[in-house]
């Protein structure tokens, strides 16, 4: 059986170039950020969305966000939405030194969404998301949070229905103001994968080992480990690095590969 899900992210503001150990998320932010005691986490457990693909048929209707004054700030979802997902993941995509929170959610009709959520004075508030799959128990995981290009501004990065289509797609998150944004795909390439079918847990993530963030994931048949850049140009570029395994994927992140 696999081990229960545990919700929940702390914000670690976490640095350009560390290694990662599999399934964490990070988020480059540029010069390390001075405010700290983030925390985000799911709550309200239901089972009206059985997809299963996280290896139980729990997901959750509430996203609680704690601050680090330590008030909690709660926002739910009704039907027909939940968060489909491992954890929130907390990211300064603004760079105004307080994270946003990245999640996943999913519509009993439509599937699944990457969603950003910002937190205000006294609520959390929906910023923006990409368009829903458009097909019931269709799931996206995902991959990194960055600069990707180097061009100053963020992007997003997950695999779109890590089974079945196992295509990587970069968003770019542009601000419109304190309270709005939009999300543009400015990327994707076919033959990737980060999740297997009732795992508890997201492979691969990014990586800077000094030349820049990549993102490492699977190929589509679990074979190998890839690593996969996004130019300048907004082409994805993916080279082979070893053999697929946890720990290779392990040693990969960490730059020892």
């Amino acid at each position: 059986m696999a081990a229960p899900r545990q919700p929940t992210r702390s914000w670690r503001d976490p640095a350009r170039g560390a290694g990662l150990a599999a399934g964490l998320w990070l988020a480059a932010t540029g010069p390390a950020l001075a405010q700290t005691g983030y925390a985000a986490a799911y709550e309200g457990p239901t089972t009206r969305y059985p997809h299963g693909v996280l290896g139980d048929d729990v997901e959750y209707t509430i996203l609680a966000v704690t601050l680090p004054d330590g008030r909690t700030l709660r926002s739910a979802w009704d039907a027909p939405v939940v968060f489909e997902d491992l954890a929130p993941r907390l990211a300064d995509l603004d760079g105004d030194g307080r994270p946003e929170i990245v999640t996943v959610e999913s519509h009993e009709e439509h599937g699944a969404r990457l969603a950003i959520w910002r937190i205000g004075a006294d609520a959390l508030h929906p910023l923006a998301s990409t368009p829903w799959i458009g097909q019931r128990f269709r799931w996206l995981a995902p991959v990194a949070a960055a600069d990707l290009d180097g061009d100053g501004a963020m992007e997003l990065a997950y695999i779109d229905r890590p089974h079945l289509a196992r295509t990587l797609r970069v968003w770019r998150i542009v601000f419109d103001g304190s309270d709005s944004a939009t999300l543009t795909e400015v990327a994707a390439l076919p033959g990737l994968t980060n999740h297997r079918i009732g795992e508890a847990f997201i492979t691969g993530g990014l990586r800077d080992c000094g030349n820049g963030p990549e993102m490492l994931t699977a190929n589509s048949d679990w074979s190998r480990v890839r690593a996969t850049v996004l130019l300048p140009s907004g082409d994805l570029v993916s080279r082979d690095i070893a053999p697929f395994s946890p720990s290779a994927m392990a040693e990969t992140l960490a730059c020892r590969d």
